[in-house]
């Protein structure tokens, strides 16, 4: 059945990117307005609102499954598009979708249940003769059963969470004594964030690369990959930049893996859009590590190089209809990137910056593209993710795309927030990186200062210094700098009075 109308689930620059396609298909949509964001600039981009500004539930409102399915009820709306976080791979929604004849813009409830759980996911890529890590078979009974386990596949091993994601719900033990205490973290963990303190176990891979499979497929039985992106630069397994090939792949590695990320979606009888992640080690052997049942943040990169709308598609597989292109149909043409820019303090551990966004400015070209869900005067608030927008460059190859990326870097400036746009700099000077010599320690191995300053920056910082160590002087000789209370103070009259 044709699809007339479109609730997204979600908000964000994700949210904007969805009714972006939909309006261009002709599809009607409609965004949730919640109390935390109720001038969003996603709402401006919807056909219609839904108010959920006044809530009496303790429930968020994009977690409060029925509330959202009585919304799609009520206002007769004939599909959801859940984005990615929040609800997107909750087996749980998209079964309700089901018994409610709602349009889930996504896989079954049955393929979210099983691949959303990792050792049922393993077990299902074992089947099908995929690589995988040494490690437990199902989940772990307790910390006993994790050091077993552990002193049989030898050190240094990773548990993990059995329905974690996006890099909760891990930890690595070096030895046997370290066991213990990773697993209770993790497993304390897990029970937070997914409500479910399950783990596994597995051999931890030092150093490898982090390689994830774009896939595509319909109801029909048809899927195809999109090639690779390339998704080692990363700090505590949360992803922060990617591209699109991947400089560590050849011809014949990258057929290789995209038939075993295939193999995995059949295996599960999986259609709409999906990811299957792999880890790359350093003799280029590679090990099914999960697969994410949803559209990926950096779904654009494989976009640019492919010239395939996603969301379109995954819209097109929710009607019925039936993939238009093969396996041979697909060629990667050129080379993208992309840089997540968050409000975080880099130099702070990238904690979050919040606050209100005096001023964005950002790269117009035919190469550069940006995804963003903020203008000037949006708030950055806590009750959301940090991500500010996502900027996607284009080249014919890989050096053209970094050269593009770094003009791009340099003509994006946010007032009002720290970004992580400082840290974007340091990375494209990288010489390592530039090179495609890097793996998921790149952070820790390369940059050992997280930080590129500008000209400004570092004058600020040494003006700052200067007074500040001349007042301690000042307070220490019992002196007066002969200035009104610090004000007209210049580096220049400091350093002639401490001359």
């Amino acid at each position: 059945m044709k699809i007339k109308s479109i609730l997204i689930a979600n908000r964000g620059e994700i949210a904007i990117r969805i009714m972006r396609t939909a309006r261009r298909m002709g599809i009607r949509t409609y965004a949730i307005k919640t109390a935390k964001e109720p001038s969003a600039w996603y709402l401006d981009e919807a056909d219609d609102i839904i108010d959920f500004s006044e809530s009496l539930s303790d429930t968020p409102e994009f977690l409060d499954i029925e509330r959202i399915i009585h919304a799609v009820r009520e206002n007769n709306i004939d599909a959801v598009h859940p984005g990615y976080g929040f609800l997107a791979e909750n087996p749980i929604f998209a079964r309700r979708c089901e018994e409610e004849n709602i349009n889930f813009i996504g896989p079954s409830s049955g393929v979210i249940y099983n691949m959303g759980n990792k050792t049922v996911a393993k077990d299902i890529a074992r089947k099908n003769n995929v690589p995988l890590l040494r490690g437990s078979k199902g989940t772990l009974l307790n910390a006993d059963y994790a050091r077993r386990f552990a002193n049989a596949i030898g050190y240094p091993v990773i548990l993990k969470a059995a329905a974690g994601g996006g890099g909760r719900g891990m930890r690595v033990a070096e030895n046997e004594e370290e066991v213990e205490r990773m697993y209770n973290l993790a497993s304390n963990e897990s029970a937070k964030a997914f409500n479910d303190p399950a783990m596994f176990i597995e051999k931890y891979v030092a150093e490898p690369r982090h390689i994830e499979f774009q896939i595509l497929a319909d109801k029909h039985g048809n899927i195809v990959h999109l090639g690779e992106r390339e998704c080692s630069i990363q700090r505590k397994h949360q992803k922060l930049i990617e591209e699109s090939p991947s400089p560590a792949l050849d011809p014949e590695l990258r057929e290789e893996m995209g038939n075993a990320a295939v193999d995995i979606a059949k295996g599960v009888g999986y259609f709409s859009a999906g990811t299957v992640e792999f880890l790359l080690d350093a003799d280029r052997k590679f090990y099914f590590m999960e697969m994410n049942t949803r559209i990926q943040v950096e779904h654009p990169v494989t976009e640019m190089v492919t010239g395939i709308d996603l969301i379109e598609q995954m819209i097109r597989v929710a009607q019925g209809e039936k993939l238009l292109f093969a396996q041979k149909d697909i060629r990667l043409k050129g080379h993208a990137i992309e840089f997540r820019i968050n409000a975080e303090d880099v130099q702070s551990g990238f904690s979050p910056s919040l606050g209100t966004i005096e001023k964005i400015s950002w790269p117009e070209s035919k190469n550069v593209r940006v995804d963003t869900g903020v203008h000037d005067g949006s708030v950055i608030t806590p009750y959301y993710d940090s991500m500010i927008a996502k900027l996607i460059v284009y080249g014919e190859d890989r050096e053209k795309a970094l050269q593009e990326s770094s003009n791009a870097i340099r003509k994006f400036w946010i007032k009002g927030t720290k970004t992580t746009l400082s840290f974007c700099r340091a990375v494209l000077q990288n010489r390592n990186f530039r090179k495609g010599y890097f793996n998921t320690s790149f952070l820790s191995s390369e940059l050992k200062i997280h930080y590129h300053s500008e000209p400004e920056e570092e004058m600020l910082a040494a003006f700052f210094a200067i007074y500040d160590f001349a007042r301690d002087l000042e307070e220490a000789e019992g002196k007066k700098l002969n200035v009104d209370k610090g004000k007209n103070i210049t580096p220049w009259l400091l350093n002639k009075r401490l001359r």
